[in-house]
């Protein structure tokens, strides 16, 4: 019995023995194969990191589904992987938005980036119009005509105009500040859409304005505000015979990148300077968001992801004539 119970103890303890030997090896196995795809990855960061400016800001390494990263180039970064991109990136728009976009703020704060600010301010405002009133500013067919020989008349200076100054904004003053997000409230009629067209350098020629409108102290005189600022119209002006996808890309090729490529130059070079890997992730969408010529953006997928367009993507927005999204899908593509 003693012989056997040793014979017992001796093949457990070399089951057990092997068996140790097999998770130690196992373990080896896949931490070495982690490290190898680390060293690997970063050799080939260390490569992009080598190239020109230019060539560095359209590379970047991208992972695959098996772990393994590759070296691509964003300008022929394909749908599909741009919709990938995006799901691991922002898989649930509720959840990983904000994420998201920490981690770009992250990024830049990392090499002390300052981004370019605006500040909007308007001291003693004025806004009048010109308006028949009374019996005249009724649209009968007496007065249609009546207006109209009027008002050439008074083009040609051969007749005072019977119009009466009307004040739609009395000295207003005020400061948009930078980085935050301003609500205008008023009742109908109080004059908030005069007072954003005149902000945006937008209002009518008929309208007379009085004041001053400075954008970082800069008259509006100085630069043209339509660069600067967009006025968003409560009206839906869309194409009808375009998909949602299409009318977003149409609007991102128009208003084009802007200085980001610039600021991307600047915030690669402070990288390489600091010895700081940014996320590959991160890297790519930058980049990508940041280059010209491309024939459907990552902002794109980016705006469809988070305003919940994606869904009806490829659908045509629509007109009267044409069956396409809803009301609120179409408030939601003014996202752009």
């Amino acid at each position: 019995m003693d012989g056997a119970g040793d014979t017992y103890r001796v093949s457990s303890a070399r089951l057990s023995t092997s068996s140790n030997i097999w998770r130690n090896s196992m373990h080896d196995v896949f931490s070495r194969s982690s490290c190898d795809e680390d060293d690997e990855e970063a050799l080939k960061w260390a490569a992009v990191e080598k190239l020109p400016t230019y060539l560095r800001l359209t590379r970047g390494i991208l992972a695959e589904e098996g772990g393994k990263a590759r070296e691509i180039d964003i300008m022929n970064l394909g749908l599909i992987e741009k919709r990938n991109l995006l799901e691991r990136l922002v898989k649930i728009a509720e959840e990983d938005n904000e994420r998201f976009l920490l981690k770009l703020k992250e990024r830049i704060d990392r090499v002390e980036l300052e981004m370019p600010t605006i500040e909007v301010k308007f001291e003693h405002l004025n806004v009048e119009a010109a308006a028949y009133v009374g019996g005249r500013a009724l649209p009968t067919i007496f007065n249609f005509p009546a207006n109209m020989l009027e008002g050439f008349l008074s083009s040609l200076h051969l007749l005072p105009s019977r119009k009466k100054p009307f004040p739609i904004l009395r000295d207003v003053s005020g400061i948009i500040k930078p980085r935050r997000m301003t609500l205008l409230l008023g009742p109908p009629s109080s004059g908030k859409t005069t007072l954003l067209l005149a902000l945006a350098g937008k209002l009518g020629k008929d309208l007379k304005c009085s004041g001053s409108v400075t954008y970082n102290g800069h008259g509006m005189e100085e630069f043209v505000p339509q660069r600067t600022s967009a006025y968003i119209s409560q009206f839906d002006l869309h194409l009808g015979e375009m998909t949602v996808r299409e009318t977003l890309s149409f609007s991102a090729r128009c208003q084009g990148v802007g200085p980001r490529c610039e600021m991307l130059a600047e915030l690669s070079r402070r990288e390489k300077e600091a010895n700081i890997k940014p996320d590959p992730d991160i890297d790519i969408y930058m980049k990508a968001a940041a280059l010209e010529g491309q024939e459907t953006s990552v902002t794109t997928y980016y705006i469809l992801k988070i305003t919940g367009l994606d869904i009806c993507a490829d659908t045509m927005v629509g007109n009267q004539m044409i069956r396409g999204i809803s009301g609120g899908q179409k408030k939601a593509s003014h996202y752009r």
